[in-house]
């Protein structure tokens, strides 16, 4: 099995085959919330104009986005999952933007599959990933606004990694890593009041979820869904 690790939006373009884009703080983590809150799907953009024009027109009903951790103007969420972990979006279509993410799912052209990972999925991810065909894969860890590498997102891939070789990996050893990290320690701090320490605890809470979120075209747009099983089986 052929594995490549690689990061930032320029991984991204170069992904191939079986592809998982990362990232943990926060946007795949707030999406897997969603599709585990009964979303039916979430289209991912890369503007703020576009979010708002795909709502405008009423292909979706909910927008999230963040620019610098925050929700901009218009926006009906932004990037928290502890924010939206209480709402039931049963039946509803949100359209994500946000600044490392989604750059990464719509940058992912040569992707054969594709998923949306973070640590709350990354078990279900890691076994999508190695099953059906025998693509190579490559997991894409995006970091700070597709620019600057970061821990939760190299260490997600490493474990991701660890689990497609056959090794179990150690969840709480890639939290614990992560908690003494620069980027974890401005959750629930003052200086940082959109960074809730609910966003921390839910982002590391490694295997919350037994889906995997698979990103598909769907007229065109990036839609990822919940997949349980085999690729293709989305619920």
């Amino acid at each position: 099995m052929s594995i490549v690790i690689g990061s930032l939006l320029d991984g991204a373009k170069q992904a191939t085959g079986n592809v998982a884009i990362i990232d943990v703080f926060r946007a795949f983590t707030t999406a897997a919330v969603a599709l585990a809150n009964r979303a039916s799907c979430i289209i991912m953009v890369g503007s703020i104009q576009d979010a708002l024009m795909l709502k405008k027109a009423g292909v979706g009903q909910i927008c999230r986005s963040e620019v610098g951790g925050l929700a901009p103007m218009g926006f009906d969420h932004g990037n928290s999952p502890l924010e939206i972990s209480g709402i039931d979006f049963q039946g509803k279509t949100i359209i994500q933007r946000t600044s490392a993410g989604t750059q990464g799912i719509v940058s992912a052209v040569q992707a054969n599959r594709l998923y949306a990972a973070s640590l709350v999925t990354a078990n279900a991810t890691a076994k999508a990933l190695a099953s059906g065909d025998a693509n190579p894969i490559t997991i894409v860890a995006m970091g700070n606004k597709a620019m600057d590498r970061a821990d939760e997102d190299e260490l997600c891939a490493l474990h991701m990694r660890n689990i497609l070789e056959g090794r179990c990996g150690n969840a709480s050893a890639v939290r614990q890593i992560i908690l003494a990290s620069k980027e974890a320690a401005r959750y629930g701090t003052p200086a940082y009041p959109h960074l809730p320490r609910g966003d921390l605890d839910i982002a590391l809470d490694i295997d919350r979820y037994d889906f995997a979120t698979r990103v598909t075209l769907e007229e065109g747009r990036p839609t990822a869904r919940l997949e349980r099983g085999s690729p293709g089986i989305s619920t």
